[in-house]
């Protein structure tokens, strides 16, 4: 099975119309014809925090989302994407709490990282800690065994609380290839067909080095999963968010890898109305890419962009997202800030909000996004030109509830009402639609204030024009009978 390349749908499972039920009538009765290249249902199992992204497992549907039959039957109809952390598993996994109660004993036991797996005598030595990218204060947790009294230190990368709530996996163990085995068997399945690898870059602890990334280690568990995957027919999406050399280094050995540097350099250009940084990215970057502007956390800024801008610009980019309502999550470890103290991990806000609710500029900004190559995912807060959701903030104390807003079925309707939401709509068909988006592509001349790009296969080709004083989007495109039609999104 091969990617589609035709735009997605990322979506909860209870964020249009409330389960799994709902959503597959809403995008039968809306857009049937929308999410041709399918859509990425953000975790729908059993989980103990994170809005799903704490599984206890994967072989089993959160009961309010709804069954497996559920996510079948939205399979039938498209290609679907879910989510699988390969680095971890929930403390309140049913195998971490076997571990819990019998330690070694547990027939669990060994997809845990005891630390005697990583220093011999299972003592951790602060000078390794040190060269190591830390995601909490220490790598491990602290648990007492309930059947004797013992603790036993295991491997933890994240999580806030102490003793943490995601239990790191050994990846050498063939107790948890096994078990991933299964859950990739189970997935195919229920019609999943893409998997992305959530957390991927953090499944190598080997001393001396930082635990992130590490090669040439990594690839030997990516190639093995890789294999599995293709045996089944469902293709891979690692996740890594990083400097976008790693990224790189991933499209080197043939995986999707996303285009985390996309929906900052988009919004910069539409704020700053010059196109140069953003038209030179376009020309060097790998193409086989899934593409987003918006999504469940925020616009990435470090470390993904590190090397590519200017921290002074950035944060003033970043005080207009803030006066536009936007919220930051901000990088905790003093080495990875830059020398001038600039610290935004992302900007939390909606695209639609972030660009002053205007129109004309998140239609321009969908316009350059799908004419970039690659696969076009679309947030449903995005397809619905959703607006920063204050309350929800207010509500859970969490800032990226800012873009996490749930619709009911009549806000859905109210929203699909919307000049802009039918604008885009329809760019989204004629990207899924006109042929040359597979052919080739190119970036023309442009002036600085203006955005040219071309598609073109055999006689079909389309030009996007972008005049960013006015945000007037066209784009020129050629019929079946060789005539011209010009396009004003």
């Amino acid at each position: 099975m091969a990617v589609k390349n035709q735009v997605q749908l990322i979506t909860y499972p209870d964020s249009l119309g409330g389960d799994l039920k709902a959503l597959n009538s809403v995008l039968t009765n809306h857009f049937s014809d929308i999410f041709k290249g399918g859509v990425h249902i953000l975790p729908p199992f059993p989980s103990s925090g994170d809005r799903g992204f704490a599984p206890l497992t994967y072989l089993e549907i959160e009961p309010k989302f709804g069954t497996w039959e559920d996510l079948k039957a939205i399979g039938e109809k498209f290609d679907i994407l879910v989510d699988l952390m390969v680095n971890h598993i929930s403390q309140k996994s049913p195998y971490f709490q076997d571990f819990l109660e019998k330690g070694r004993k547990s027939e669990y036991a060994d997809l845990f990282i005891t630390l005697d797996k990583v220093w011999e005598d299972g003592q951790p030595v602060q000078e390794d800690i040190e060269k190591m990218f830390l995601r909490r204060p220490l790598p491990y947790s602290t648990f007492t065994i309930k059947e004797t009294g013992e603790e036993e230190k295991v491997w933890t990368t994240f999580g806030k609380t102490d003793p943490s709530e995601q239990i790191d996996f050994d990846i050498h163990s063939e107790n948890v290839r096994q078990l991933f085995t299964e859950f990739f068997i189970n997935f195919k399945k229920h019609n999943v067909k893409i998997v992305r690898l959530d957390a991927v870059g953090y499944i190598i602890k080997k001393l001396g080095t930082s635990c992130f990334f590490v090669e040439p280690d990594i690839y030997e568990f990516l190639d093995w999963i890789m294999d599995l995957a293709k045996s089944l027919d469902i293709e891979l999406l690692p996740e890594v968010h990083s400097h976008y050399s790693i990224q790189y280094k991933l499209a080197e050995h043939g995986y999707w890898i996303y285009d985390f540097i996309l929906p900052y350099r988009v919004l910069d250009t539409l704020i700053n109305k010059n196109s140069e940084a953003l038209l030179d990215y376009l020309k060097n970057r790998p193409e086989k890419q899934f593409t987003m502007l918006d999504c469940h956390d925020g616009i990435p800024v470090k470390p993904d962009l590190d090397d590519l801008i200017d921290t002074k610009e950035a944060r003033e980019l970043v005080d207009v997202c803030l006066d536009r309502g936007s919220n930051l999550s901000l990088i905790l470890s003093d080495d990875h800030k830059a020398e001038d103290g600039f610290d935004v991990h992302q900007i939390r806000c909606t695209y639609y909000s972030v660009l002053d609710c205007d129109d004309n500029a998140y239609l321009a900004a969908r316009a350059i996004q799908f004419f970039t190559p690659g696969v076009p995912q679309v947030y449903y807060v995005g397809l619905l030109a959703g607006e920063n959701d204050e309350e929800n903030i207010k509500a859970t104390g969490d800032g990226r509830e800012i873009n996490r807003h749930n619709f009911s079925l009549t806000e859905i309707e109210q929203s699909l009402e919307k000049d802009v939401v039918q604008r885009l709509l329809k760019l989204i068909r004629f990207r899924n639609e006109y042929d040359a988006f597979n052919g080739e592509f190119d970036v023309l001349q442009s002036s600085k204030d203006e955005i040219r790009l071309l598609w073109k296969k055999d006689h079909k080709n389309c030009t996007l024009f972008i005049d960013l004083k006015t945000m007037k989007t066209i784009i020129d495109y050629v019929n079946e009978d060789g005539t011209t039609t010009q396009y004003f999104v």
